[in-house]
């Protein structure tokens, strides 16, 4: 990603955020403790102070461990209402320090990882409310909380309740959208390695197809001009002049390639125009380059006009080039290649057989792993969708073929 790409960096209080949230969230549990306890100071019965300091002290670990802490909360809200019974009540029942058993609720239905806890915390706490109406106190005459205030308790319990749910809504949605963009995050860099991987297999299918082919007919030229320089010289400048075009050619592919990695525009050239595509025309050619390095090469194309894709075509031609380049490195001058091309039924079909000039086949390439010219011709043909297969003929010499899907294009 370069510099302009990345989004801007925030200022150093912004990158704080998250320490001042923590900060403010501890304040915020001192404000609640303090608050219990304040509001527990008009009563002045003697176990409405120790009652409420442990209600205050479990806000304080409420966001950890919410249900225990609302769990603590009910157990001592019962203590409470037990207490309050009789001639002389030993605590206040309601007390305003029961606000404890909302901000209980809140944090079980704000923080609980558990989807179901915030039904059934709020379900507590109402079951808890009803029964404080109905349940009479050991020794007493009247239950802690009259019927008839039972809805407005009610109504408190669900307005808060309601308003916690909502919070613990956006925390789940802005925390799914933070894990949805870090996961679209890294499915990105997936495809850019992808992508970058499959440009690097490309770019390293060109380069050898190139630069073995030539090379290969270039070597073969030189050892047999070195051969015939004293006795034929006009065989040796013939062959020089080979050498001297193959070059040339590849050197205009190695351009080409380079002019592909700087610039990314594979279908035009420097100056703009439009590069000419590689086509089944080409096959003759390199064929009759072969021929002139010493190979007998009959080929047979029977692919009507238009019916492949520049695709289809670069990559038969690619497979046949490597094919000679095979042919001109292991068997020599010599051999006897037969190339035929034909379309049927959909089908591309691409056979490609050489006698080896007579050696006897087994001893060369690994047809399942092969080098790096076996490998880039099945990567070729499986990136069209085809078969590819390769190996020894019985005897001497070797059979490549290829089974393309076309997409016609009339």
């Amino acid at each position: 990603m370069s510099e302009q790409d990345r989004p801007p960096e925030p200022a150093a209080w912004i990158r704080l955020t998250g320490r001042y949230r923590h900060l403010l969230g501890r304040l915020g549990d001192v404000g609640l403790a303090l608050l219990i306890l304040l509001t527990a100071d008009p009563y002045g019965v003697g176990y409405d102070w120790p009652l409420s300091a442990l209600m205050a002290l479990t806000m304080f670990v409420r966001r950890r461990w919410p249900v225990g802490v609302l769990a603590a909360v009910l157990a001592l809200c019962t203590a409470q209402g037990l207490l309050s019974g009789g001639d002389s009540p030993l605590a206040s029942a309601p007390a305003a320090y029961d606000i404890a058993v909302l901000c209980a609720m809140m944090s079980v239905v704000h923080h609980s990882r558990d989807p179901r806890m915030p039904y059934l915390a709020g379900g507590a706490v109402l079951l808890a409310t009803g029964a404080a109406a109905v349940v009479v106190p050991p020794g007493g005459l009247d239950p802690v909380l009259f019927p008839e205030d039972l809805p407005y308790f009610w109504g408190g319990t669900l307005t808060v309740w309601l308003t916690a749910y909502s919070l613990r809504t956006r925390r789940l949605y802005a925390e799914s959208q933070a894990a949805r963009a870090w996961h679209a995050e890294r499915e990105q860099e997936n495809r850019m390695r992808l992508a970058a991987a499959e440009e690097r297999a490309g770019i390293a299918r060109e380069l050898h197809d190139v630069v073995a082919h030539s090379l290969a007919v270039m070597i073969l030229q030189a050892d047999g001009a070195g051969a015939v320089l004293r006795k034929a010289p006009d065989m040796a400048e013939s062959a020089l002049k080979t050498i001297a075009a193959t070059g040339r050619d590849a050197i205009d592919d190695m351009h080409r390639i380079v002019r592909v990695l700087r610039e990314g525009d594979q279908g035009r050239d420097a100056d703009g125009t439009e590069r000419r595509l590689v086509t089944l025309d080409e096959i003759e050619v390199v064929a009759e380059r072969a021929r002139v390095a010493g190979l007998t090469v009959d080929v047979s194309v029977e692919v009507g006009e238009g019916l492949l894709t520049p695709a289809e075509e670069m990559t038969a031609f690619r497979i046949v080039q490597e094919c000679l380049t095979n042919v001109l490195r292991h068997a020599g001058a010599g051999a006897k290649v037969g190339i035929e091309l034909r379309e049927e039924q959909g089908t591309l079909l691409i056979g490609v057989i050489d006698d080896g000039a007579g050696t006897l086949a087994g001893g060369g390439i690994d047809p399942h792993s092969g080098g790096n010219g076996l490998m880039g011709m099945r990567e070729r043909v499986e990136l069209a969708g085809g078969t590819f297969e390769a190996g020894p003929r019985l005897g001497s010499g070797w059979h490549v073929r290829a089974r393309i899907p076309t997409r016609t294009r009339r």
